[in-house]
């Protein structure tokens, strides 16, 4: 599956930097959405569109953040109630990207799919049974509402987690499973850190105020 998803996607990135490059190009056709990157890759498995979707935090798309994270938010109950597949909000499948953007994701997926197949495989099943997808809702959630918070590169590791669960499910690799466990403890500790700056900061503000 990752072999063919790469192949399509090294293909349509060619074919968007070739049509870049033509003088008649018009930027607005250049441009590449949310569902249509969902429809490359044929699937709208839960896994795939929780992908996309913490993929895209990460791209400086103005409101994309907050509005993504609440469809992470959304995704993370159909997650724990078992569902396999999810239906894109016309909202959110319409999230563009700019032509330089749209390039890199398409090179950027193909690259990502690539590694998949060679270093991903079935192995530690128990972080991938069916039993967990409860817990694995539940960090979903945690990790959409990390992404929610207005943070300097705040989206960052909380996006990597979702993505490495997501390869990891749709492979059901437990290793990447714990490595998004591990990436998402990270972003819960910077959130956790800076949280505690901002209120040492506020204390030495009113420190200063007088009373």
């Amino acid at each position: 599956m990752s072999q063919r998803l790469a192949r399509a996607l090294r293909r349509a990135a060619r074919e968007h930097a070739v049509s870049a490059r033509a003088p008649s190009a018009d930027p607005q056709d250049l441009r590449l959405n949310l569902a249509e990157l969902l429809r490359l890759h044929g699937d709208s498995s839960t896994a795939v569109v929780l992908m996309l979707m913490a993929l895209l935090t990460v791209v400086p798309i103005a409101g994309a953040g907050t509005l993504l994270s609440l469809g992470i938010l959304a995704i993370s109950w159909g997650w724990a109630r078992g569902h396999d597949s999810v239906d894109l909000p016309e909202r959110l499948g319409a999230l563009s990207l700019n032509e330089r953007w749209t390039g890199r994701c398409l090179h950027g997926l193909a690259w990502m799919y690539e590694r998949a197949n060679r270093w991903l495989r079935p192995r530690w099943s128990v972080w991938s049974h069916g039993a967990t997808r409860w817990g694995w809702g539940v960090w979903i959630a945690l990790m959409g509402a990390v992404i929610f918070l207005p943070l300097p590169l705040g989206n960052v590791l909380p996006s990597l987690s979702l993505i490495m669960l997501s390869l990891g499910w749709m492979f059901r690799d437990g290793l990447a499973l714990s490595v998004s466990a591990l990436t998402g403890c990270a972003a819960l500790a910077y959130t956790a850190s800076l949280a505690h700056l901002l209120v040492q900061l506020v204390d030495r503000v009113q420190a200063w105020l007088p009373i």
